[in-house]
Protein backbone atom coordinates (compact mmCIF):
# COMPACT_ATOMS: atom_id res chain seq x y z
CA UNK A 1 0.00 0.00 0.00
CA UNK A 2 1.25 3.26 -1.15
CA UNK A 3 2.23 6.19 1.30
CA UNK A 4 1.16 9.83 1.02
CA UNK A 5 3.53 12.35 1.25
CA UNK A 6 2.03 14.71 4.12
CA UNK A 7 1.15 18.20 2.58
CA UNK A 8 3.75 19.92 5.26
CA UNK A 9 6.87 18.06 4.49
CA UNK A 10 8.85 19.33 1.92
CA UNK A 11 10.11 16.52 -0.83
CA UNK A 12 13.69 16.38 -0.85
CA UNK A 13 15.08 17.87 -3.88
CA UNK A 14 16.50 15.49 -7.08
CA UNK A 15 20.16 15.17 -7.14
CA UNK A 16 19.47 15.60 -10.86
CA UNK A 17 18.41 19.35 -9.85
CA UNK A 18 21.46 20.37 -7.63
CA UNK A 19 23.39 22.29 -10.92
CA UNK A 20 20.07 24.34 -11.43
CA UNK A 21 19.92 24.70 -7.06
CA UNK A 22 23.43 26.16 -7.31
CA UNK A 23 22.87 28.22 -9.92
CA UNK A 24 19.92 29.85 -8.79
CA UNK A 25 21.76 30.59 -5.53
CA UNK A 26 24.72 32.17 -7.46
CA UNK A 27 22.15 34.11 -9.11
CA UNK A 28 20.53 35.32 -5.71
CA UNK A 29 24.11 37.83 -4.94
CA UNK A 30 24.57 39.25 -1.65
CA UNK A 31 27.02 41.30 -2.92
CA UNK A 32 26.22 45.23 -2.09
CA UNK A 33 28.78 46.66 -4.50
CA UNK A 34 31.03 46.23 -7.81
CA UNK A 35 33.98 45.82 -4.58
CA UNK A 36 32.54 43.24 -2.95
CA UNK A 37 31.74 41.31 -6.00
CA UNK A 38 35.39 41.81 -7.30
CA UNK A 39 36.80 40.38 -3.82
CA UNK A 40 33.98 37.47 -4.12
CA UNK A 41 35.25 36.37 -7.71
CA UNK A 42 39.44 36.90 -6.03
CA UNK A 43 38.35 34.61 -3.19
CA UNK A 44 37.38 32.17 -5.36
CA UNK A 45 40.49 32.40 -7.33
CA UNK A 46 42.86 32.15 -3.62
CA UNK A 47 40.59 28.95 -2.26
CA UNK A 48 42.48 27.03 -5.07
CA UNK A 49 45.39 27.63 -3.07
CA UNK A 50 44.07 24.95 -0.57
CA UNK A 51 44.95 22.53 -3.48
CA UNK A 52 48.50 23.78 -4.08
CA UNK A 53 48.91 23.30 -0.44
CA UNK A 54 47.82 19.97 -0.71
CA UNK A 55 49.68 18.98 -3.49
CA UNK A 56 52.87 20.30 -2.29
CA UNK A 57 52.49 18.00 0.52
CA UNK A 58 51.98 15.08 -0.71
CA UNK A 59 55.34 15.74 -2.76
CA UNK A 60 56.68 16.11 0.98
CA UNK A 61 55.40 12.78 1.59
CA UNK A 62 56.88 10.84 -1.28
CA UNK A 63 60.31 12.37 -0.75
CA UNK A 64 60.57 11.92 2.76
CA UNK A 65 59.16 8.05 2.74
CA UNK A 66 59.80 7.20 -1.06
CA UNK A 67 63.13 8.88 -1.81
CA UNK A 68 64.47 9.64 1.98
CA UNK A 69 65.49 12.73 0.62
CA UNK A 70 62.96 15.45 2.99
CA UNK A 71 62.52 18.88 1.69
CA UNK A 72 63.04 22.38 3.65
CA UNK A 73 60.72 24.33 2.03
CA UNK A 74 57.49 22.36 2.34
CA UNK A 75 56.04 22.65 5.73
CA UNK A 76 56.93 26.33 5.95
CA UNK A 77 55.59 27.15 2.00
CA UNK A 78 51.85 25.35 3.33
CA UNK A 79 52.02 27.32 6.51
CA UNK A 80 52.33 30.49 4.68
CA UNK A 81 49.53 29.70 1.92
CA UNK A 82 46.85 28.83 4.60
CA UNK A 83 47.74 31.59 6.28
CA UNK A 84 47.33 33.53 3.16
CA UNK A 85 43.94 32.29 2.86
CA UNK A 86 42.67 32.40 6.40
CA UNK A 87 43.57 35.93 6.32
CA UNK A 88 41.72 36.97 2.82
CA UNK A 89 38.79 34.97 3.98
CA UNK A 90 37.73 37.86 6.22
CA UNK A 91 37.28 40.41 2.96
CA UNK A 92 35.71 37.38 0.62
CA UNK A 93 33.17 36.89 3.86
CA UNK A 94 32.63 40.26 4.25
CA UNK A 95 31.95 40.66 0.50
CA UNK A 96 29.06 38.12 0.78
CA UNK A 97 28.16 39.07 3.91
CA UNK A 98 28.72 35.56 5.32
CA UNK A 99 30.01 36.65 8.47
CA UNK A 100 28.59 34.26 11.57
CA UNK A 101 26.00 36.12 13.63
CA UNK A 102 23.50 36.28 16.04
CA UNK A 103 19.93 38.13 14.76
CA UNK A 104 17.20 37.72 17.08
CA UNK A 105 17.27 41.52 17.88
CA UNK A 106 17.23 42.17 14.41
CA UNK A 107 15.15 39.83 13.08
CA UNK A 108 12.16 40.91 15.83
CA UNK A 109 12.96 44.33 14.88
CA UNK A 110 10.47 46.49 12.81
CA UNK A 111 11.50 47.78 9.28
CA UNK A 112 12.91 51.41 10.94
CA UNK A 113 14.76 50.17 13.36
CA UNK A 114 16.60 47.54 11.02
CA UNK A 115 17.78 50.37 8.91
CA UNK A 116 19.26 51.99 11.85
CA UNK A 117 20.70 48.82 13.16
CA UNK A 118 22.10 48.04 10.15
CA UNK A 119 23.80 52.12 10.15
CA UNK A 120 25.11 51.45 13.33
CA UNK A 121 26.54 47.64 12.59
CA UNK A 122 28.15 49.36 9.61
CA UNK A 123 29.62 52.49 11.88
CA UNK A 124 31.06 49.84 14.73
CA UNK A 125 32.82 47.33 11.74
CA UNK A 126 34.50 50.35 10.41
CA UNK A 127 35.87 52.13 13.30
CA UNK A 128 37.45 48.43 14.19
CA UNK A 129 38.89 48.11 10.55
CA UNK A 130 40.39 51.16 11.03
CA UNK A 131 41.86 50.43 14.66
CA UNK A 132 43.01 47.09 13.23
CA UNK A 133 44.21 48.20 10.28
CA UNK A 134 46.59 50.82 12.51
CA UNK A 135 47.64 47.94 14.15
CA UNK A 136 48.46 46.31 11.45
CA UNK A 137 50.36 48.80 9.72
CA UNK A 138 52.88 49.20 13.00
CA UNK A 139 53.33 45.21 12.84
CA UNK A 140 54.01 45.29 9.27
CA UNK A 141 56.52 47.96 9.64
CA UNK A 142 58.53 46.00 12.24
CA UNK A 143 58.47 43.30 10.02
CA UNK A 144 60.04 44.86 7.18
CA UNK A 145 62.49 47.59 8.62
CA UNK A 146 65.12 47.45 10.73
CA UNK A 147 65.71 49.84 13.82
CA UNK A 148 67.70 51.77 11.88
CA UNK A 149 64.42 52.18 9.96
CA UNK A 150 65.36 50.46 6.48
CA UNK A 151 63.98 47.91 4.51
CA UNK A 152 65.08 44.21 5.60
CA UNK A 153 62.06 42.03 6.02
CA UNK A 154 61.79 39.08 8.93
CA UNK A 155 62.75 35.78 8.20
CA UNK A 156 61.81 32.64 9.94
CA UNK A 157 65.37 32.04 10.76
CA UNK A 158 65.27 27.89 9.74
CA UNK A 159 67.97 26.62 7.15
CA UNK A 160 65.27 27.49 4.22
CA UNK A 161 64.90 31.34 6.09
CA UNK A 162 62.12 32.39 3.88
CA UNK A 163 60.44 36.11 4.41
CA UNK A 164 57.02 34.35 5.20
CA UNK A 165 56.60 36.15 8.27
CA UNK A 166 56.44 39.59 6.76
CA UNK A 167 54.90 38.71 3.91
CA UNK A 168 51.44 37.05 5.98
CA UNK A 169 51.98 40.60 8.48
CA UNK A 170 51.60 42.38 4.80
CA UNK A 171 48.81 40.17 3.77
CA UNK A 172 47.20 41.07 7.18
CA UNK A 173 47.47 44.73 6.48
CA UNK A 174 46.47 44.42 2.95
CA UNK A 175 43.07 42.69 3.94
CA UNK A 176 42.40 44.94 6.65
CA UNK A 177 43.01 48.00 4.69
CA UNK A 178 40.83 45.77 2.42
CA UNK A 179 37.96 45.53 4.55
CA UNK A 180 37.92 49.27 5.65
CA UNK A 181 37.15 50.35 2.40
CA UNK A 182 34.64 47.84 2.06
CA UNK A 183 33.51 49.30 4.97
CA UNK A 184 32.89 52.96 3.58
CA UNK A 185 31.38 51.78 0.96
CA UNK A 186 28.94 49.64 3.50
CA UNK A 187 27.85 52.63 5.38
CA UNK A 188 27.78 54.54 2.78
CA UNK A 189 24.94 52.40 1.24
CA UNK A 190 22.93 52.13 4.47
CA UNK A 191 23.37 55.56 5.28
CA UNK A 192 21.30 56.28 1.57
CA UNK A 193 19.17 53.20 2.02
CA UNK A 194 15.18 53.82 2.99
CA UNK A 195 13.60 51.08 5.21
CA UNK A 196 12.29 48.13 2.92
CA UNK A 197 8.30 48.22 2.57
CA UNK A 198 7.69 44.91 2.67
CA UNK A 199 10.13 43.76 5.25
CA UNK A 200 7.58 42.54 7.35
CA UNK A 201 6.81 39.25 5.06
CA UNK A 202 8.28 36.35 6.14
CA UNK A 203 11.74 35.41 4.55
Amino acid sequence: MSQKTPDNQTPSPNPQDLPEILETEEEVSPERNALDRLIARGGRAVSWLVLVAMGISVVEVFMRYGFNNPTSWVHETVVFLIAVIFVLGGPAAMARNSHIRVKVLYDSAGPRLKCWMDRFNDLLTLIFCLTMSYAAFHMFWGASHNPLGEWSLERSGTSWNPPFPAMVKGMILFALVLMTLQACLHLWESLKAKPAANSGEAR
